[in-house]
């Protein structure tokens, strides 16, 4: 890709970040924002990159996050695709069992991370639980989904050539929900962020853990440097995810065909 198609590609979604970067900058410098309510975006790029040792703390946090999220999507992903695919298995299995992954989703994460640790303790098993409950639903949904919303056509195709369950998973329902399963894994990417920095509230270490921190120093400025790095992690696995996703589906799939 040429310099000029990626300037054009980068320019929408740049051009919104710096008017508000400069708005903020302006609104902290004229009085018209308390400091202490907003930082200026110069004082959170200093905390990210000139503040010494408090910089290095924060990029050191940023891989301790990385590790847990990267740990807790990993596994989301592999178990939600095995417990959909089980769930395919039979109707009587999907009545029985999803209405529990349902239930599971819907606890909230920070009731649960204290249990965490009483079982996992202060270490980073917490944070890759942590990260792995939050994201192992949209998972399993959307490969449920996917392997529901195979054509009938196609089917019966494959029922009629004597297409034995592992073939037909394997050579039709598996390459037909791959957009809906790679869906499941976008929305999983960020939520493994998420998960993984309220783990980081209760074990302490990672951005999580500096949040408390800058939160008791009252260093806004340190808050809104963490919640940027949290961001940029995000962006980077769903990134990946997207990626994956255009290698696997560009030559035959209209979603990424026509990118």
């Amino acid at each position: 890709m040429s310099i000029a198609a990626w300037v054009k590609r980068l320019l929408p979604p740049v051009t919104p970040l710096v008017v508000v970067f400069a708005a903020m900058e302006v609104a902290v410098r004229m009085g018209w924002v308390k400091e202490f309510l907003v930082p200026t975006p110069t004082s959170v790029f200093h905390a990210l990159f000139t503040d010494g040792a408090g910089s290095r703390e924060m990029w050191e946090a940023l891989l301790r996050t990385a590790e847990g999220s990267f740990a807790g999507f990993a596994l989301s992903a592999v178990l939600g695709l095995i417990v959909a695919v089980v769930l395919t298995s039979a109707g009587w299995v999907q009545r029985a069992f999803y209405p529990y992954a349902v239930f599971f989703q819907t606890v909230p994460i920070i009731a649960i991370a204290p249990l965490l640790v009483i079982w996992l303790g202060f270490d980073l098993r917490t944070v890759v639980a942590s990260a792995f409950i939050v994201s192992v639903f949209p998972v399993i949904a959307n490969t449920l989904a996917g392997l529901l919303s195979v054509d009938p056509a196609l089917r019966d195709l494959f029922r009629l050539y004597g297409a034995g369950r592992v073939a037909t998973l394997f050579k039709l329902k598996l390459p037909s929900a791959l957009p809906s399963i790679l869906t499941g894994l976008r929305i999983a990417a960020g939520l493994a962020v998420i998960g993984a920095i309220v783990g980081e509230f209760i074990t302490g270490g990672g951005l999580g853990g500096l949040i408390g921190v800058a939160r008791r120093e009252q260093r806004v400025d340190k808050v809104f440097a963490i919640l940027l790095l949290s961001a940029l992690l995000g962006v980077v696995m769903f990134s990946l995810i997207n990626l994956a996703g255009r290698l696997s589906l560009r030559h035959w799939h209209a979603s990424e065909s026509a990118s």
